[in-house]
């Protein structure tokens, strides 16, 4: 990173200031807006994103890449945890187009040189996004066509490289952890959820309502981020699930092209085999499918369930598409113990008054990553309180740390000869600097 000059007869690399990284950001900014349209068209290609939402990512993006002004009194001075010029090695998941920048350039503000791994899935996006980064950024992030095994055992053994961060799935993530221990190396690693959705009898339902809609179905419910449990107090269940369902139905379903298009088939294969086993062992067990349930090709109609129980598979696994599993509770401490039951700790939501206020404060973890003994269950990276998902999300990887607890995300780390683990929300910024 930073200006090769002739120095003593020796290279010496000297270090980019703020001014002159946040000023490439711009110009990245300019030309993902020169390109959106065609950026919209490869997403919609590549992974079936819907033209509408891949739309509004892109315009997020744009307006997460301005707040680097606002992060400068965060980063401005820090340097890359490995030295000048040394790399991290960033691996990112297919459910995504623009917003993948932000990660991207969130590594690149604090001085590191960056190599970028895409999914498969996203190789058309990919020699977009290379083409626009290369003139801008030059060799200080460079783009990987290796399959993603070899892109991580290359990161684990290259000496310029001190972080691997991970956009991905626990399961096949965990295995890695006695290489980065003998590695001495850091691992930043944000996966799944199984996010808790919570609505108190008290509370505003048409905000609740809008917020579950939008959230639950925006990217065909492709995000880790979605509601995937959705807790109901028991005396407005009915008539929440009525209108929820209403709601539902009015989704249009259709080709990603088409503007109008809110549900499109999934992108991937193994979430519509999971799906179908578990609407299939949900029905089993005594719930409900009130809404949908009808599944063409990789084509998963909108789908609500009712009455689902704690030990479904559509209650304990990510749930990665158009599907809601809906569930009554009776009191604050029954929807507390059940949400805190469970593998993922990313994201919960509440809705309502006294009471939501007071199991929201149960379910917080700190607001920043911290050491732990062994991963931590039962406790939330973000919570959002009587907030749009829009709202609690604002800034995200820029000026708002995020990730979570238990197997939703985690840092490996050997400090002082040591090895440990840290969770709760995070900025990739300064989890890669110092």
């Amino acid at each position: 990173m930073g200006t090769t000059i002739a120095g003593g007869g020796k290279r010496v690399r000297q270090a980019v200031s703020y001014d002159e990284r946040f000023g490439k950001i711009l110009d990245l900014r300019e030309s993902i807006r020169a390109n959106r349209e065609e950026f919209i068209r490869r997403a919609v290609k590549d992974i079936q994103f819907t033209y509408r939402d891949t739309a509004l990512e892109v315009d997020t993006s744009l307006d997460r890449l301005k707040m680097y002004a606002e992060a400068r009194p965060l980063l401005e001075g820090r340097r890359p945890l490995g030295g000048e010029g040394s790399t991290v090695a960033l691996m990112l998941s297919y459910n995504g187009s623009a917003w993948l920048n932000t990660a991207i350039t969130s590594l690149y503000m604090v001085g590191n040189r960056v190599s970028v791994k895409f999914s498969s899935k996203g190789s058309s996006l990919s020699g977009l996004t290379e083409s626009i980064y290369r003139p801008i950024f030059g060799d200080a992030i460079l783009f990987s066509r290796e399959g993603g095994k070899k892109f991580l055992e290359e990161a684990l053994k290259d000496p310029a490289v001190s972080t691997v961060v991970v956009f991905g799935s626990d399961v096949n993530f965990l295995e890695y952890e006695s290489a980065f221990r003998e590695a001495g190396k850091k691992m930043v690693f944000e996966g799944a959820g199984q996010d808790p959705f919570i609505v108190f009898s008290d509370a505003d339902l048409d905000l609740a309502l809008s917020d579950l809609v939008t959230a639950k179905f925006m990217y065909s419910g492709q995000t880790c981020t979605a509601p995937k449990r959705i807790f109901i107090h028991r005396s407005i269940y009915g008539e929440f699930l009525d209108r929820f369902v209403e709601r539902a139905t009015r989704l249009v379903v259709g080709s990603p092209e088409d503007p109008r298009t809110e549900i499109s088939p999934v992108a991937s294969r193994l979430a519509v085999a999971r799906i179908r086993e578990q609407l299939k062992e949900a029905v089993a067990m005594g719930a409900k499918v009130v809404l949908g349930g009808k599944i063409e090709g990789n084509l998963i109609h909108p789908t609500v369930v009712r009455d689902a129980a704690d030990g479904m598979s559509g209650m304990r696994e990510e749930v990665f598409g158009p599907v809601a599993f809906t569930t009554p509770f009776d009191t604050k401490e029954e929807v507390v113990r059940r949400a805190k039951d469970h593998k993922y700790g990313l994201r919960a939501a509440l809705f309502g008054g006294k009471e939501a206020e007071e199991a929201a404060g149960e379910l917080a973890g700190e607001p920043y990553c911290h050491p732990v003994p062994a991963y931590t269950f039962g406790k939330f990276g973000t919570v959002a309180l009587n907030l749009r998902r829009t709202e609690s999300w604002k800034g995200a990887f820029v000026v708002k740390p995020v990730g979570g607890y238990g197997y939703s995300g985690w840092i490996w780390e050997t400090v002082d000869g040591r090895f440990r683990i840290k969770q709760g929300p995070k900025l990739l910024s300064i989890e890669t600097s110092v």
